[in-house]
């Protein structure tokens, strides 16, 4: 065996997520939209990142996640694909790149494969999306659905408050949650939703959970990067832990650079040629 044999990675893949979700071992996962986040993400462990059309807002800074396009996400994606070594990545795909019909939902899914390098996609909603499911599976692409609060449909909600509360929003969430399985998806988010509701799908489930504001029954557990690092300071929902605080350290240690730029502190005879 050669010492090169010895050093190889090995990397995760929906195969390791199922075997992850049979043993009992939950799967980290976290957002990326760069090469040098997903580096970072990728050597401290991460099981999966996320290009998530939260790109739409924590790095374009629209309102909502809708106005990213397909070439942006193709743009993110294949700079975060560059980035890692072992870990799976899983991308969005945006708004009104899939609801049309599922022909318009293979060829954005496609792209997505093509272009970026990705290991799989990941599309919103239920009963409603299930052709362009199947379609995208049957061409060979892993698909993550996304239950529960669905942030495309915000301007249908209204609103971000917690979904499936009522029993007729938590039936369907049931529902939709197995024809997804059922369909071929290989996993699926389940976003702000009661934790005990969220308990009962992961357990009537073969593939793997991922929960985000879903409680810790889930069989993982995703966070946007710019919430979690506390770059992004505004947005403190109950279920967020933030890690650290980017915010406060960023804008300190530029404040620092200014003042010694001004100063005339910065380049000292040794940070010169």
């Amino acid at each position: 065996m050669s010492v090169h044999a010895n050093k190889e990675v090995k990397k995760v893949t929906t195969h390791t997520l199922q075997r992850m979700k049979a043993v009992g071992e939950k799967i980290s996962m976290i957002t990326a939209y760069d090469f040098s986040f997903a580096r970072l993400f990728d050597e401290a462990g991460i099981d999966v990142i996320l290009v998530g059309d939260s790109a739409s807002n924590v790095m374009a800074g629209h309102e909502t996640t809708l106005p990213i396009t397909l070439d942006q996400m193709i743009y993110h994606a294949s700079s975060v694909i560059r980035g890692i070594n072992r870990c799976f990545v899983v991308v969005d795909l945006p708004f009104g790149t899939y609801q049309a019909n599922s022909k318009e939902a293979l060829a954005s899914a496609i792209r997505i494969m093509k272009e970026t390098g990705a290991h799989a996609v990941k599309l919103e909603g239920g009963e409603e999306v299930l052709e362009s499911v199947k379609r995208i599976v049957a061409a060979g692409i892993p698909v993550m659905g996304h239950l529960g609060l669905t942030p495309q449909s915000i301007y249908k909600f209204g609103t971000y408050t917690v979904r499936a509360k009522e029993e007729a929003e938590a039936n369907k969430l049931r529902q939709d949650a197995k024809l997804l399985q059922e369909a071929g998806c290989f996993g699926v988010v389940l976003e702000k939703i009661p934790a005990v509701l969220a308990k009962e799908v992961s357990e009537s489930l073969v593939i793997p959970t991922i929960g985000i504001g879903a409680g810790m029954y889930c069989d993982g557990q995703v966070l946007v990067m710019h919430d979690m690092l506390g770059i992004n300071t505004e947005f403190k929902p109950r279920f967020l832990r933030q890690y650290l605080n980017l915010h406060e350290q960023i804008t300190g240690a530029v404040k620092n650079y200014v003042n010694d730029v001004k100063a005339k502190k910065f380049p000292s005879d040794k940070e010169q040629y």
